[in-house]
Formats: structure tokens, C-alpha cells, sequence
């Protein structure tokens, strides 16, 4: 059967000769099999989060919904090994009976662990990596239609590349993930002005397990959110789910949906109305589960672009940032996300090799995105920034060669993985090269 697709954010489409919903290994080998037979390439598809045509395809798509939940535990060493499918929203309810949970997460669940490893999903927390440096094993079905298995004792010299593969180098049937004891996380969430934020960024994130900030463009304050890892031990003092229902569902979805419904067609309404937003912030502190307090429900459609800077960088991109928005005149809507993550040794990884700010930038679904988006890169790109691969830019594989210091290694393995280029598709011939 065939189906037309496209992502969440609704900016790729794309039409799949044939669908393929696999319930095992085997399935999988066949279909690729089959693909490289008939001409055709294969890609898999998780939950769609992805901004960019990372996951689109017109040969054959292997939808991997059927591939969900837990395979294998190695209580003694905290690992899971799971389905690739599975999505991160149904971790919980496999972790927490083990006694165990993610190391980090960002703040959507909605995508599948093979996606969100796959592109570089991170959280924040200066001292924790993205979601792949917790992958410790895989099994993948090669270009050439062969299951691999990667792991500390098995061709444990391409884990590096395959666990943050792009889906570039095979379809990941399953994976091992590096879990910690579950936890609580002590958050604290308030206001404080936006050059403060700036001024202290980096001192913020070193002092605290997990510190980010939110900016309203046209404003000048913030919203920042510390979070503190506490032992289970500690207690946990949820939101009420009033409090919750309120803030999340009301505010988050809802409002903001209405709010930036009407500056659609009122744009210059915008900077009046993310005032008035800024004015009402108000202080949160609460200690919960750390699932609970890292992941947010967003409803509201939005387009991403995110890139990651040498963390010293992000004060002077994000003034820069500000100075831009206000000489052009656009009308931002949606708020900028700061982050931060850990150097990593991960081959792609937009965090490799050094300490790493994010600077996310979005706009509503239905807003024009192009101009604010081309400006904003021009800026982060300037300031060796590194752009997320599962969000919205224009780099090409000789500017990305120019940032990542193993860049021809990713494609060394790539050749040796992939030779006919089973897996490619545009996206992959742009940033990756053919």
C-alpha cells in the first residue's frame, strides 16, 4: 500500500511508492532487499518530528510503529535494549518499573528513540549529552541488505558514527540505551531580564544540573528554568493538576495558539501582545519525576531552526540575534530557546568536540519563515555554529565539512555501510554529499 506523507511541522511532503510496516528483523531485511532489487531506495519513518525531508522518501518508506517496546534489560549495567520504533513517551512506563530512567531528555516526547538519536535530540544541561550519547548498541540493516550488530565488543568502531547515523548508514531495528536510577528533579522556573540571562549565561549553566532560558522577541526579559537532580528520597512536590492543566493546556496551547492565530493577521500587534506576555510571567517551583518536569506538551504547529555555538559564543549570536530582528522589523511570534549540552565524542554530533549552546529560533506553522530564518543562520553560522539536523537550514556537506572535524570519517562509514546508497534521499545528498 501507498500513502502520501509529511512531517508534524507540515514543511516536507513526499509520496512513497510502496508503505512497509515490518514486524521483525527479517521483515526489514527483506524489504531492503527488496528495494535495492527494484531501483528503489528505502527510508524509515518514526514519529514524523523531524522539520527537514531527513526521513522523506519516493521509493519505499518502512513505517516503524510495529517495532515498539522493550527487547532485553541488563539491570546490573542500567541498559535497555529496545525497538527502534518505540517512541520516548512510552519510556516511563518501561523505565520506571526497572527503577530506571533517560540521563537527560529535551522537552518532546513525541518522537521515536531511533529518530530522536538519529538527528541529535538533545535537552539541556551543560554536564549531560544529547540523547545519542546514550546509545551503547544497535542493530542495523546495512545498504547491502546485511544485519550488523555495533556494540562495545562488536565492530565497536563504528558506534561513534552509527549511534547519530542520520539514517544515512542502515535501518535501526534495535537499540541499546544507557539508563541511570530514577530521579526527581527540583525545578525552579521565573523571570529575570534578558541581558542578565546573557551576562550570566555561561556562569548558569556550570552552577546548575540543567538551566535554559526563553526570549519573547520585542521583549526585554526572559523566562528561565533551573532544574536540580534530587534522589527519589527527597520527596516530589508535583504541580497540581490544576496548576498543570493551567499552564500547559491553557497557556502553552490554547492561548498561545489563539494569540498567535490573530498575530497572523495582525502582525503588528506582536510586539504590544509579547509584552504583555512577559508582564505576567510569573515563579514556578515544583519536584517531580524528572520525565515530568523535562517534557512539555506542545499542540500548537510551529518551524524550528536550531544551531549549536561554542557555548562562550551564544551571549554575543543571541544580542546580535536581537539587533537583527529589530533592523529588519520582523514580528516574532514565538518565543527563542536557549540550551546548552556537554562536548561529546559522537561522530556528527552537533555538540562533538566541544561545549555547546543552542539557540533554537521558531515561527508559527502558518507564518511566512523565510527571511527571519535566512537571517538568524546567517548570524548563528557565523559563530562556527553547527545547525541541528532535524530542523530547518540550508547548510551543504562542503560548509558542514568546514565545522566537523570527522566529517570525512562519518563518510568513510557511510561507503562501507551504505555503497549503492540505499538510504539516500535529497536531504541526505545536500548535507552528506552523493
Amino acid at each position: 500500500m501507498t500513502a502520501r506523507w509529511r512531517n508534524w511541522a507540515r514543511t516536507e511532503r513526499s509520496s512513497p511508492v510502496l508503505e512497509v510496516a515490518p514486524r521483525s528483523v527479517d521483515q526489514v531485511v527483506l524489504a531492503v532487499r527488496r528495494a535495492l532489487e527494484t531501483g528503489h531506495t528505502v527510508k524509515a519513518i518514526g514519529a514524523s518530528h523531524s522539520f527537514t525531508a531527513i526521513g522523506a522518501t519516493d521509493g519505499v518508506r518502512l513505517d516503524l510503529s510495529r517495532l515498539r517496546g522493550l527487547v532485553d534489560v541488563d539491570l546490573d549495567r542500567g541498559r535497555v535494549t529496545l525497538w527502534a520504533g518505540t517512541h520516548l513517551w512510552e519510556l516511563p512506563a518501561i523505565l520506571n518499573p526497572l527503577g530506571l530512567a533517560l540521563e537527560n531528555m529535551g522537552d518532546i516526547d513525541r518522537q521515536s528513540i531511533s529518530g530522536a538519536t538519529s538527528t541529535g535530540t538533545h535537552g539541556t544541561g551543560v554536564g549531560f549529552g544529547g540523547l545519542a550519547t546514550a546509545v551503547v548498541g544497535a542493530t542495523l540493516v546495512t545498504g547491502t541488505g546485511e544485519v550488523l550488530t555495533v556494540d562495545e565488543h562488536q565492530h565497536a568502531e563504528l558506534l561513534p558514527a552509527v549511534a547519530l547515523g542520520l539514517g544515512a548508514l542502515g535501518i535501526l531495528v534495535t537499540m541499546t540505551i544507557q539508563c541511570v536510577p530514577r530521579y526527581l528533579l527540583h525545578a525552579v522556573e521565573e523571570p529575570a531580564p534578558l541581558d542578565e540571562a546573557l551576562d550570566t549565561f555561561v556562569e548558569r549553566t556550570g552552577a546548575a544540573d540543567h538551566f535554559e532560558f526563553y526570549w519573547f522577541p520585542h521583549t526585554t526579559g526572559t523566562r528561565t528554568k533551573t532544574n536540580t537532580r534530587l534522589p527519589l528520597e527527597a520527596g516530589a512536590r508535583p504541580l497540581g493538576a490544576a496548576a498543570r492543566a493551567l499552564d500547559e493546556e491553557l497557556v502553552n496551547n490554547a492561548l498561545l495558539g489563539a494569540v498567535v492565530g490573530f498575530e497572523r493577521w495582525a502582525p503588528a500587534t506582536t510586539p504590544a501582545i509579547n509584552r504583555a506576555i512577559e508582564s505576567v510571567s510569573s515563579r514556578r517551583d515544583y519536584c517531580d519525576e524528572s520525565h515530568r518536569v523535562y517534557v512539555t506538551r506542545r499542540r500548537v504547529r510551529f518551524r524550528e531552526m536550531e544551531y549549536a555555538l561554542p557555548l562562550d559564543a551564544v551571549p554575543a549570536a543571541l544580542r546580535e540575534l536581537r539587533e537583527m530582528i529589530e533592523r529588519r522589523r520582523f514580528r516574532v511570534s514565538f518565543p527563542v530557546e536557549v540550551r546548552a549540552a556537554a562536548a561529546d565524542g559522537l561522530t556528527l554530533s552537533t555538540a562533538h568536540a566541544r561545549r555547546s549552546g543552542y539557540i533554537a529560533v521558531h515561527r508559527y506553522w502558518r507564518d511566512p519563515d523565510q527571511e527571519y530564518f535566512r537571517e538568524a543562520e546567517a548570524i548563528l553560522a557565523a559563530h562556527a555554529g553547527r545547525p541541528h539536523w532535524g530542523k530547518l537550514h540550508t547548510r551543504t556537506a562542503e560548509q558542514l565539512r568546514e565545522v566537523y572535524p570527522r566529517f570525512d570519517d562519518f563518510l568513510a562509514v557511510r561507503d562501507v555501510l551504505d555503497p549503492d546508497r540505499a538510504f539516500a534521499n535529497p536531504y541526505l545528498n545536500r548535507v552528506l554529499g552523493r
